[in-house]
């Protein structure tokens, strides 16, 4: 781990992700309903969700910003067949079928992926035994 007084960001934890949005409350209706991410707090056109060690901060876009370029997260999904079963129960569509990213002794580390209301991937990956 890089000492914090070094200048050097390698190996510092990531504590916050922000993605842009264009309608905060379908978004939290998205990231709550959908995805079932715990709500921290609202403030000032913000929401913020526990996400692991970290939290996702959507920011509403305001009247007279410029859109910006989407982004995206990835999702650490051990049990991923079991999760993605789960979410298309619920009515959760993905954009494709799995892909198999890698092919490992531990198994197949494995990719599902979907859009959120403002277009930003939101991806699943886990190791699926073989």
């Amino acid at each position: 781990m890089t000492e914090p007084s070094s200048g050097h960001l390698g190996g510092r934890n990531v504590v916050q992700v922000f993605l842009p949005c264009t309608d905060l409350e379908r978004s939290k209706a998205f990231y709550s309903n959908t995805l079932r991410l715990p709500l921290l707090f609202e403030t000032n056109g913000m929401a913020f969700y526990e996400l692991g060690n970290m939290r996702l901060m959507l920011g509403e876009l305001r009247d007279g910003q410029p859109p910006m370029a989407g982004g995206g997260i990835y999702l650490d999904a051990p049990d991923l067949p079991d999760v993605v079963r789960k979410m298309e129960a619920r009515g959760v569509e993905f954009r494709a079928p799995a892909q198999v990213l890698q092919q490992t002794p531990a198994g197949n580390l494995t990719l599902q992926s979907l859009l959120d209301p403002d277009g930003n991937l939101v991806a699943l990956m886990g190791v699926v035994p073989a």
